[in-house]
């Protein structure tokens, strides 16, 4: 598909050159870069599909590789002492879980995660959650994949440093076949 809108934290992961056909917007670490970024990028055009490619450490035993996701959560959301449930926000008009396909769910969250998170999830990142919000809220179609570069664990910085650029030629090949 020409013209996907391609989101990702940082060039390391992808550099745009790898994608040549499509516009590569590098939103910075985390839930809050990613949301502005979306967000200023929806409010500039409706592209036909947007996609956050990026890594991500497995808490799922087996996964490996390129992975499409199907959900995110909030994986640090924590307002359980107001009496919502770990991952829901007050007066949130999307559900505490999005889904916009099958598949494993990302958990997204501020931090670096290197240890199993409380939230039930497959994966763990820091921006795919608030850039399917965005999507959803611009009425743009969403994709989610992500490269498994660690397993959320005591060893999960290092390994990340070493595997963060090797899934971009496998993303590339991925949205050729789109």
């Amino acid at each position: 598909m020409q013209g996907a809108l391609i989101f990702v934290a940082l060039e390391d992961e992808l550099p745009a050159w790898a994608v040549p056909s499509h516009r590569v917007i590098y939103t910075g670490v985390g839930k809050v870069n990613a949301a502005l970024a979306a967000a200023a990028a929806f409010a500039a055009s409706r592209p036909p599909l947007a996609v956050n490619y990026g890594t991500a450490g497995a808490v799922t035993p087996g996964l490996s590789g390129l992975i499409e996701t199907g959900a995110a959560a909030q994986r640090d959301m924590d307002i359980r002492p107001l009496g919502l449930a770990l991952g829901e926000t007050f007066g949130d008009r999307e559900p505490p879980l999005l889904r916009w396909a099958e598949g494993p769910i990302v958990g997204t969250g501020d931090n670096f995660a290197a240890a199993r998170p409380e939230l039930a999830c497959d994966l763990v990142d820091m921006e795919a959650y608030a850039l399917a919000k965005a999507a959803i809220r611009a009425g743009v179609p969403f994709r989610c994949l992500k490269y498994v570069t660690d397993a959320a664990d005591e060893g999960a910085a290092a390994d990340w440093a070493a595997n963060k650029a090797k899934g971009a030629a496998l993303f590339a090949a991925w949205l050729a076949r789109l």
